[in-house]
């Protein structure tokens, strides 16, 4: 067996046969290297599992199996100092992994499914037939932190903390819970982005075939926060009462996390430029004078140990929803402010879309040198973006001589493994469970018509 070096800042220590020959004193260093990521690719990444999700059980001996289906799957490659490769193809699960392995992508990006292979795609098209075209794709949501920024104080841009991070949570909760109850989908897979963000996957056979007008629709049902840059008001509730899909979110979900944990966590009413803020979202500048001039005196008097947030927050609400401002505009300011400081705001254009680009799950971002993991959508409260393994702890669970011993399953034993897991228990094999079943009834109904046509 060849030996594998892995770095440490001039220190080495060799791998050969599973016998640590050098035990390294000092930890790897943190962050993102390319020779990491090389043996990343070589000993962790789950190739196999990657390969069974995107053929959705195409990679069978069932007759009703079609072979081509995952070789006509893009992937985009994108190479240090930036180089980048559209429409990579592959016919196996090895050849994906050899190209993989050989090129160390820093970025694999999954595109949709062509109507033929995409690397061979200039050849159709010098044969005069634009057969080239998208025709199936996981319907996917791309949900960033930095979209965030105007109502989180705590960081910005691509820095994230325990603090701001349960808005993603939130994200989750509201736009998981919709897709099963009020669009059916069964198989659905959240990834963490590695750094800032949650990535959605649906992967039902039926979100896979929706066309760009049907994937708009479906994205223009969680439209709810329209508001430019510029603009104070992102969110308009239209009509007397929320549809039941916003009553929904609102009540089990975004009033009890903007009330009892966001209103704290950014301290929204502590200071009187963030209090001005909140009053803008009030039509009426009498009433928001009247509640400006209320705070300001709490403030004066140093009010009760109760948090300062909390208290005018109260106010706000009485007095909007009390039975004097009985005009419907001023007691729906209390459902606007909610949802504008706590509703998901998706790239829409990332949905709309079949040929867009999303990137892979446990890929390893550049930035963090985090890994991609899945997050279980059901326990998504307890997941911390913090702990994700990076590929220095990685290695070092490999200097430890943890994994040391020949398996085609090191990731079993590294903090890897439970991710890796519940990808394989949770989500890939119900999945797969189902496209067998659809796969074998549709054969049996084509043999059944098959037979009748033959009758007749």
């Amino acid at each position: 067996m060849a030996k594998e070096r892995i770095p440490n800042e001039g220190d080495e220590m060799q791998i050969d046969g599973g016998v640590c020959e050098e035990r390294v004193a000092r930890a790897i260093p943190e962050g993102f290297n390319p020779d990491y990521l090389k043996i990343y690719y070589g000993k962790l990444f789950p190739y196999a599992d990657m390969f069974k999700w995107l053929s959705y059980g195409n990679d069978g001996k069932h007759p009703a199996c079609d072979h081509s289906y995952f070789g006509r799957r893009e992937f985009s490659f994108t190479l240090e100092n930036d180089i980048y490769i559209r429409f990579q193809s592959f016919g196996s699960a090895k050849e994906m992994e050899n190209s993989i392995k050989e090129k160390c992508p820093f970025k694999i990006d999954i595109g949709p499914v062509y109507s033929v292979d995409p690397a061979k795609r200039h050849a159709y098209a010098q044969g005069g037939n634009n057969v080239f075209a998208p025709v199936e794709r996981e319907l996917v949501f791309d949900i960033d932190m930095s979209d965030y920024d105007d109502v989180r104080y705590c960081c910005s841009g691509a820095d994230v903390c325990l603090e701001c991070w349960p808005l993603m949570t939130i994200a989750i909760k509201v736009i998981d819970t919709a897709l099963r109850d009020d669009f059916g989908f069964n198989h659905i897979l959240w990834v963490y982005s590695g750094r800032r963000g949650v990535h959605c996957w649906v992967c039902d056979s039926k979100a896979r075939r929706l066309n760009n007008e049907h994937r708009a629709a479906v994205t223009d049902y969680f439209h709810v926060y329209k508001g430019g840059e510029n603009s104070l008001k992102k969110v308009t509730l239209a009509g007397p009462v929320l549809y039941p899909f916003l009553a929904r979110s609102y009540t089990d979900v975004l009033k009890s996390f903007f009330e009892e944990k966001l209103l704290r966590s950014q301290n929204l009413l502590a200071s009187e430029e963030r209090c001005q803020k909140i009053l803008g979202f009030i039509p009426d500048e009498s009433v928001a004078a009247e509640l400006l001039d209320k705070w300001q005196g709490n403030r004066r008097s140093s009010i009760s140990k109760e948090d300062v947030n909390v208290v005018r927050w109260d106010q706000l609400k009485h007095m909007l929803q009390s039975g004097k401002q009985k005009i419907q505009g001023l007691r729906r300011c209390v459902e606007e402010i909610v949802f504008s400081y706590t509703y998901p705001r998706l790239d829409m254009e990332v949905s709309k879309h079949m040929n867009h680009l999303l990137k892979a799950p446990f890929c390893v971002h550049p930035k963090t040198g985090r890994v991609c993991v899945p997050i279980d959508p059901n326990n998504c409260e307890d997941f911390d973006p913090t702990t994700v393994p990076t590929l220095s702890h990685l290695l070092e669970e490999i200097n430890e001589g943890s994994m040391m011993m020949e398996s085609n399953n090191e990731w079993e034993r590294s903090s890897l493994g439970k991710s890796i897991e519940f990808f394989r228990s949770s989500f890939l094999q119900p999945l797969l469970k189902s496209c067998k079943e659809e796969m074998e009834s549709a054969y049996s109904a084509k043999i059944k018509q098959s037979k009748n046509s033959l009758s007749w």
